[in-house]
This record gives C-alpha cells, sequence and structure tokens, in this order.
C-alpha cells in the first residue's frame, strides 16, 4: 500500500479524471469524497441564489455530509485533496471530508481544477480543517493535464 493518497471530489467528471490521472503518475491510493446526498444539476446551478451549493458557499460553516469516511486514513503520511474550485474556494465538503480524520503529522496537499480561476483563498479556507497537518500551498490545473505534468509538479513539492 502506497503512504500517499488521493482523495477528490468532482461534481462533472473533471476533476476525477485529474485526480485518476494523479494517483496512476505517483502510485497513490484513490478515494473519491462523495456527498451524501449527490448533488444534482439544479443544485450545481451557480447562477441561481437557491442553488444548494451557492447556499452552501455562502456559509463557510456548511458541512456537506460525506456519504462514506475512509477507513484506513491513519495508514497515510500525504494525502492530496482536489476538487473543483467553487467561488474561488474549495467546497465547504472538502472541510467535512478533511475534519472528519485525525490528520496530526500528515501532509496535505490541495489540487484542483478550473475553467479560469486561480487557488484564491483554499488554503486560507481550509487551514483550520487540517489541525495538526502541514497544509501546502495548491495547484489549479486543466482537465486535460497530463501524467508528467503531474509527476513533475509533485516532484517539485520536494516531498
Amino acid at each position: 500500500m502506497s503512504n500517499k493518497l488521493v482523495a477528490y471530489f468532482s461534481a462533472s467528471g473533471v476533476t476525477a479524471k485529474v485526480a485518476e490521472t494523479l494517483a496512476e503518475a505517483i502510485g497513490a491510493d484513490i478515494f473519491e469524497i462523495e456527498p451524501k446526498v449527490p448533488y444534482t444539476e439544479a443544485d450545481l446551478d451557480w447562477m441561481d441564489k437557491k442553488a444548494r451549493s451557492t447556499i452552501e458557499m455562502n456559509d463557510p460553516a456548511s458541512r456537506p455530509e460525506i456519504a462514506v469516511k475512509r477507513d484506513n486514513m491513519k495508514d497515510y503520511d500525504t494525502i492530496f485533496v482536489g476538487f473543483p474550485i467553487w467561488w474561488y474556494v474549495a467546497p465547504t465538503i472538502i472541510n467535512t471530508f478533511l475534519e472528519s480524520y485525525d490528520l496530526t503529522g500528515k501532509t496535505i496537499i490541495p489540487f484542483a481544477t478550473s475553467g479560469g480561476s486561480d487557488i484564491g483563498k483554499t488554503n486560507e479556507r481550509l487551514a483550520s480543517s487540517c489541525k495538526g497537518a502541514k497544509l501546502m500551498d495548491g495547484k489549479v490545473f486543466k482537465g486535460s493535464v497530463g501524467h508528467q505534468e503531474l509527476a513533475a509538479w509533485v516532484e517539485g513539492l520536494g516531498l
């Protein structure tokens, strides 16, 4: 078993593709962060102020439930956490995921997908959910990123 985990939340499949490529490129285990109540297309309509995603993102204390916890989180030293950028930060389900575990001594490395946004205030919003862990700077990738670029990024982290 690898001591690296790629955990990801993907609303449309783009982040899932990047997460799978990353896990393959670095020889990491993979885990999908799934919401207990799946998001519908209407939930993800960011133009609708009453959409579930909009309501969650407007409330920094929002913690959507996750369907399943990773049962062997203690086995991982390094956790790459992937997600689409929503409102210039990670979706709050990422906070739910991180707060579900004792992360003491672990290294958390965010990665995100976006059509045009940067990482924004992601680390600022995730820091309180990573108690006891080292939270590294994250990076945004396009959905078309390849093995070599992802492997080079991880190598450059100096883990």
